[in-house]
């Protein structure tokens, strides 16, 4: 089946403009979780080199940032059994799921410095969700699926690979790191010559 990633050149424009409009953080969420809930409501758009599981942990695949590091787009790809630490973001963010399902718990500090635990939820494909420092932001992700993996796509307001955040222990302690990206190559989203020849019949 041919990899249709248009769809993803189609989602990173919409967030470029909408980005561009100075919205704020709400609209962001709102609009922006609506464009990519149009994105994950299809799996046939996702290049194979970024949907490849680790067996020990999971992995983190930019597949755009934008110029001025105001959004990126990522794939994290979930094994059988795997899980994030307990961890905030510092920035906003949305998660559709693509492929599997997921399931997230919160977590808030107390005034006296611990964490408390929140709700959990699942995600099914086609869902979207969002964090942020100002509606919440600390969470564990795991891959419900203990079969198979599963893998949801994420945008966030700057490179997450380079932002500096925290992980925390169940009492609240915590110490800062940064993600990174599993990449070894990232996708071409301009390479539009097989459209161009089937325009041309050549």
């Amino acid at each position: 089946m041919a990899v249709r990633i248009e769809r993803l050149r189609r989602f990173i424009g919409e967030l470029t403009r909408l980005i561009e409009t100075e919205a704020d953080e709400a609209s962001i969420l709102e609009q922006g979780g609506a464009a990519l809930r149009d994105l994950v409501a299809v799996d046939d758009w996702l290049p194979p080199e970024f949907a490849e599981p680790n067996p020990e942990y999971y992995r983190q695949y930019l597949l755009y940032c934008d110029p001025w590091e105001r959004f990126c787009v990522v794939s994290f790809v979930w094994g059988p059994g795997q899980r994030t630490p307990i961890h905030d973001h510092t920035v906003w963010g949305l998660i559709g799921m693509l492929r599997g399902a997921e399931i997230s718990r919160d977590y808030a500090l107390d005034p006296t410095g611990g964490l408390v635990p929140g709700a959990g939820s699942r995600l099914e494909p086609g869902d979207v969700t969002g964090v942020s420092p100002r509606i919440g932001d600390i969470h564990t992700v795991e891959n419900a699926l203990a079969d198979r993996p599963s893998i949801s796509i994420h945008a966030y307001g700057g490179n997450i690979g380079a932002v500096a955040r925290h992980v925390f222990a169940e009492t609240g302690a915590m110490k800062p790191f940064v993600s990174g990206y599993a990449n070894r190559l990232t996708p071409n989203l301009w390479d539009r010559s097989t459209e161009t020849r089937t325009r041309l019949g050549i």
